[in-house]
């Protein structure tokens, strides 16, 4: 769709490594038309006579835009064509429009054929693998699924793993190099998700495949940890501690395992809470998503995600923004989008700053700096996190600094003096390129609101809101002069602020 194809290339630029997209109901059956929490692709149906029929065209569509804009597939495997669906007593639906439960329909049935489940996915890949090419699609990554630990899947555990099984058997009868894995279940933290994540692993460790018989392969593990934001007295508070435990719960889980220790962990949905079709006219909580408070918060959770990863000697490969696009709606409903009808958001632009965090992490320290094991006790509650990360890289350097707070109140800016040590010592001076996201910098939806907030804007209102909504220089780029391998900035950083320090010499 029209926005969809202007943020796509945008997501491939913010990032010098590639950029993936994860989307639901690449195999739900339907006519290909959006809706909120749904959509189709029609790739499968049954004749007359009962033979599979394979039909491509809506998903050549999606992923022939993904080439071209260049970004890579985050395959996700679902959800059950209409034809495919099992019967399940109570189901009588094959589709649940919202603003009932979308999940409640047939969609998310088990199959009636685990080998017929198992050769469409075979004719799935195959068919990505002709029109893309062997070495492409090697890159990618094939998930089955998407949380089979609750509503998304109606039948028990063992049927997801018998689910996944076929799954795999037949992306790699396809593609024998395939990067395979999942179960993509929801945060650990609860009991029942926790258990679901640690027998998925004990089945794919110590159980053969339901499909050939044959070890089952795992490339990479994924699940869903989220924060619990709320509305409190007339603001948002946000609930990073959910976030943090439900993490830290995964990585434990598969820290007990020493043959998947080291194997990729990717957070396929990552986010400040759930309902992404969830708008701020439903859930007043929601309207953190429009302001700078999104992003900084993200800052945040992606340090404290590392010194998770760090602490568990895991192997966190990556993190991913359940995201949309919603095409017909207002602007600045409060959804969780990156953008709104073509106008930038500030969350995308702490993405764009994360794209500037280039080479090796290095160390940080802050003595605004609220302790990680303070943060998942209690949130960020009582004085604001003021802190930063940092990386290395060839003849740069940046540094990554926000002032957060759970509690979305108006507080004094903080005074910070940010020092850079071990600068090579030839270095005399250095480029500080000093970015940054506020109320005023980096931000649509402050330039939005100052106009009336208009749903109907002039051409002239919508190009300043797509200028707003780019990444902003704080001040003009400016030679510093180096002292002893070292160099001090002193900024203003207002609360729910981010800024990223870009040193280049």
């Amino acid at each position: 769709m029209k926005y969809g194809m202007q943020l796509l290339p945008e997501l491939h630029d913010l990032s010098p490594v590639p950029v993936y997209i994860r989307a639901h109901h690449l195999l739900t059956s339907g006519n290909g038309v959006a809706e909120l929490k749904w959509s189709s692709s029609n790739v499968f149906s049954l004749d007359a006579n009962g033979r599979p029929v394979y039909d491509f065209t809506i998903t050549d569509q999606t992923f022939d835009e993904y080439k071209k804009a260049g970004v890579r597939p985050f395959v996700e495997l679902g959800f059950m064509p209409k034809n495919l669906a099992a019967t399940v007593p109570g189901i009588n639906e094959y589709q649940v429009h919202y603003p009932r439960e979308t999940m409640a329909g047939a969609s998310n049935n088990p199959p009636k054929d685990y080998a017929m489940w198992g050769e469409l996915i075979r004719k799935f890949v195959e068919h990505l693998v002709e029109r893309y090419g062997r070495e492409q699609v090697s890159t990618w990554y094939f998930e089955v699924w998407n949380e089979p630990d609750i509503g998304y899947w109606h039948g028990t555990p063992a049927q997801y793993f018998k689910l996944y099984d076929y799954a795999v058997a037949g992306v790699r009868a396809a593609l024998p190099n395939a990067m395979v894995g999942g179960p993509a279940s929801t945060g650990p933290n609860s009991e029942k998700a926790g258990t679901f994540l640690y027998s998925f692993l004990q089945h794919c460790q110590n159980d053969k495949s339901a499909a050939n018989g044959t070890p089952i392969p795992l490339d990479f593990i994924s699940f869903h940890p989220k924060g619990q934001p709320s509305f409190v007295e007339g603001h948002v508070r946000m609930g990073i501690m959910n976030e943090l435990d439900a993490t830290e719960a995964g990585f434990r889980i598969v820290a007990r395992y020493p043959k998947y220790i080291h194997l990729p962990i990717i957070l396929s949905e990552a986010d400040p809470e759930g309902c992404a079709a969830c708008s701020m006219k439903t859930n007043p909580a929601n309207s953190y998503r429009n302001s700078p408070l999104y992003a900084t918060y993200t800052a945040v959770m992606i340090k404290a995600l590392f010194e998770l990863q760090d602490r568990s000697k895991v192997n966190l490969a990556g993190m991913l923004s359940w995201s949309f696009e919603f095409e017909n709606g207002g602007f600045f409903e409060g959804f969780r989008t990156l953008a709104t009808r073509g106008v930038d958001q500030p969350i995308l632009n702490v993405f764009r700053m994360a794209g500037l965090l280039l080479g090796e992490r290095v160390m940080t320290s802050s003595t605004g700096q609220i302790p990680l094991d303070e943060m998942m006790k209690n949130g960020v509650r009582q004085a604001p996190d003021v802190d930063a990360m940092a990386t290395e890289a060839a003849h740069e350097a940046a540094v990554m600094l926000w002032n957060y707070h759970d509690d979305d109140l108006p507080a004094p800016s903080a005074e910070v003096q940010v020092t850079i040590k071990g600068i090579p010592a030839e270095v005399e001076k250095v480029l500080l390129e000093h970015y940054r996201i506020d109320d005023t910098y980096s931000n649509s939806y402050t330039v939005w609101k100052r106009m009336g907030s208009p749903q109907t804007p002039t051409p002239e209102q919508y190009a300043q809101m797509k200028a707003a909504g780019r990444l902003e220089l704080l001040s003009s780029p400016e030679w510093l002069d180096v002292s002893n391998g070292k160099v001090t900035i002193a900024t203003s950083l207002p609360r729910q602020a981010t800024s990223l320090m870009h040193l280049k010499w």
